[in-house]
């Protein structure tokens, strides 16, 4: 996973799963790296493979830390699948989605 700063906004790439193995360290490592005045974070899902409950959970940790720092997440293009599973769920209402 890589890590980027632009702005007042982070950039993450280089992920390709999103599950109960990774979760934890996926959304602990955004959120320090959020501490030094950051509120927007963006996600690419272009290379995600694979995302499960705990995944989920951790965009949805993240949208609240983003959240009470007056910030948003964007999810920047799901693949295919992903995009099916944030619209099972229904968070494609909750979070931005930026096709590729």
């Amino acid at each position: 996973m890589n890590i980027q700063s632009q702005g007042n906004a982070l950039i993450v790439s280089g992920v390709t799963e999103l599950n109960a193995t990774n979760a934890g360290s996926f959304r602990d490592q955004i959120r320090a790296a959020l501490a030094d005045g950051r509120n927007n974070i963006d996600i690419d899902l272009s290379r995600v493979q694979f995302v499960d409950s705990a995944g989920l959970g951790a965009l949805v940790a993240l949208r609240k830390t983003a959240a009470e720092r007056n910030g948003k997440v964007r999810l920047i293009n799901p693949a295919a699948h992903v995009q099916q599973v944030l619209e099972l769920t229904r968070l494609h209402r909750v979070f931005e989605i930026v096709p590729g």
